[in-house]
């Protein structure tokens, strides 16, 4: 098969970047870059990833991130959907998994409507990556039977309405994305509704990137934890039993350890 007989001229496909590392990107997601005509990417899409896409192929910036929207999501169907049209191969790189918080179900069904044809290429999300880097895990048998994908991104004026008495239940994993701003709310709620404060979390900055900062804690730390984390470096929140990790395995220069 020929790269180009990946996608079919006027097609369209929500392709996963992952969390930043090009390594991390699926045989088929880089199969997919390479045939595209054009793709549109995120702002979380890792500069390495971008440098895989030839210099014949068109390369546009939507820059979506959380507060700074380069374009609105309207804009970017409509872009989407006039270069299927115009018969182009189109990929619409996302950072992480399209499907998790990537909106990508707003994009199919504008897409589906106008005729045009979309598939999916999954990505690893940041979640995953960040628990591999702190040789920790999302589950544990018999202490974390579960996993909550999360995401404390609001609207400006609106409150962070979670159900925080199901969150604060023993024996699962919370994974909240984009929870930065939010964290000292997060950790307030769930002490509130009956978690215990000295439940390990551990904060993830740029996941996967040379940058990549993982902070160790407790609960009723959060708040300081995140003091010192710019809110342009995209942060993960991962809550749980599960996450306390092996310490003897940790890389020290990869994680801050700090109790509070």
């Amino acid at each position: 098969m020929q790269p180009n007989d990946l996608i079919a001229p006027g097609d369209v496909w929500l392709v996963g970047a992952g969390p930043g590392d090009p390594d991390l990107l699926t045989r088929k997601a880089e199969r997919l870059i390479r045939a595209a005509d054009i793709i549109f990417y995120d702002a979380l899409v890792g500069p390495g990833v971008l440098q895989l896409i030839p210099p014949h192929v068109e390369a546009v910036s939507v820059g979506k991130r959380s507060g700074r929207h380069s374009k609105a999501q309207h804009n970017i169907n409509e872009l989407l959907r006039a270069a299927a049209k115009a018969g182009r191969r189109v990929v619409r790189l996302k950072g992480g998994d399209p499907s998790v918080f990537g909106r990508s179900a707003e994009e199919m069904a504008y897409l589906g409507e106008a005729g045009i044809v979309v598939r999916i290429c999954p990505g690893i999300t940041s979640a995953s990556a960040a628990a591999a880097n702190g040789h920790a895990s999302l589950t544990l048998r018999g202490r974390a039977r579960g996993l909550m994908l999360l995401t404390a991104h609001v609207r400006a004026g609106e409150e962070l309405k979670l159900d925080w008495d199901s969150l604060a239940r023993p024996g699962g994993t919370l994974a909240i994305y984009m929870g930065r701003a939010a964290a000292g709310e997060i950790s307030r709620e769930l002490i509130a509704a009956g978690r215990d404060p000295d439940t390990p979390v551990m904060v993830a900055v740029n996941v996967s990137l040379p940058d990549e900062r993982l902070i160790r804690g407790k609960l009723s730390a959060l708040a300081f934890l995140v003091a010192t984390i710019s809110d342009e470096d995209p942060t993960l929140l991962l809550i749980g039993e599960a996450v306390a990790g092996s310490q003897d395995s940790m890389h020290v220069d990869q994680s801050v350890a700090l109790s509070g």
